[in-house]
């Protein structure tokens, strides 16, 4: 029986170019890159040549890409500051990895305000314009949403961010390499990715940091990455980060979202409800609730079959609480607990589409 991995938001199979890449680096380019022998020059230049492929396609100098484990960590590492200023917006739809850092802003007296969301899933912005102020010193919103997919318009807030003196900063890590993403032209400030979406290792990520921005240094030491993130650098995964990104980038995304789409009809046939905007969705992302059912029960039922979905975030998915995202778009109880994520990858088929729908549906029966 094949199997179908449908799981494609919490964690992407790994480009066999990427291994490749990184076993070279593991085995002939394992010097230490902060040292000044021809080893260590060796990897140096892969991570510098890295950080400059990463840069471009964001459109930033190479020196604002800070390297990182992964995006909790680069996330946190973007809320972790001093300033004068007190106010700092997230989305009420946040990771979180975002969520718990400003929490802990809050227990340093911040004034954290949730910007509200409505129930597609999309920020109001009126409530930001109105809210935000000259006391405002950061906000946060994510691109895409982890769970059901839905793609804010940052290039938006981020103009009003900086028309009032605000930092922006937006966790890309469902977005980045899939979408279109200009900093400059969308005034980010700082942005979060990790290379496990897109098939790269788990273990890096990176936190793109605008000059002239002070943060304070999670990990501290020998002074690596511009003294943001001290520490040997994993230098394997940050080359394989670059190649991963590089084939990401031939994926064809309008193939993926017309299966995508077919898979919604099909769902809504047998009664499922799409949760989540239709037309601002990446075009990979379904979530689908069977009112009534369990999600976890369904989730288990399809793996025995070699199919793999999951309850929505891998974070979040052996945890019993609602989960606060959807009580956000004003999913109920019912909703949520038989709420299931499905996100395609790019060897899904029509065949396999066709295969989950009967699955899903004998399932329902």
């Amino acid at each position: 029986m094949k199997e179908m991995y449908l799981d494609n938001a919490a964690t992407t199979p790994v480009y066999p170019e990427s291994v490749r890449e990184m076993e070279k680096v593991m085995l002939k380019s394992y010097g230490n890159p902060s040292s000044i022998h021809n080893k260590g020059e060796e990897a140096f230049k892969l991570i510098s040549d890295a950080r400059k492929k990463i840069a471009g396609d964001i459109n930033c100098k190479p020196e604002e890409i800070i390297f990182t484990s992964g995006a909790t960590e680069s996330n946190s590492l973007a809320l972790s500051f001093k300033s004068k200023k007190k106010k700092i917006f997230v989305s009420s739809i946040e990771h979180p990895s975002v969520m718990e850092n400003a929490f802990k802003l809050e227990v340093r007296g911040y004034e954290i305000i949730k910007i509200p969301v409505d129930n597609l899933g999309i920020i109001d912005f009126n409530f930001l314009e109105k809210m935000i102020d000259s006391n405002t010193f950061l906000v946060s919103v994510m691109h895409v949403n982890n769970i059901f997919g839905t793609i804010q318009d940052i290039g938006r807030i981020g103009k009003l961010c900086r028309k009032r003196g605000a930092l922006f900063h937006t966790d890309a890590v469902q977005s980045f390499g899939k979408l279109k993403i200009d900093i400059q032209e969308m005034c980010v400030d700082m942005l979060s990715a990790s290379a496990h979406k897109i098939g790269g290792p788990k273990g890096t990520g990176f936190l793109y940091m605008r000059t002239g921005i002070t943060l304070e240094p999670i990990i501290v030491g020998s002074g690596q990455e511009r003294g943001m993130r001290s520490g040997t650098e994993n230098v394997p995964g940050i080359v394989g980060f670059a190649k991963a990104l590089e084939m990401q980038k031939k994926v064809n995304g309008n193939k993926v979202e017309k299966l995508r789409n077919n898979l919604i009809l099909g769902l809504e046939e047998i009664g499922g409800k799409i949760n989540g905007d239709r037309k601002k969705r990446i075009w990979n992302n379904v979530h689908v609730s069977f009112s009534g059912r369990d999600n976890e029960g369904i989730v288990l039922a399809l793996s025995l079959k070699g199919i793999y979905v999951s309850t929505g975030s891998a974070c979040e998915s052996k945890k019993t609480k609602e989960d606060y995202i959807l009580k956000a778009i004003g999913l109920n109880k019912g909703e949520i607990d038989s709420g299931i994520r499905i996100t395609l990858g790019k060897d899904t088929t029509e065949k396999d589409i066709k295969r989950l729908l009967k699955e899903i549906k004998n399932l329902l029966r």
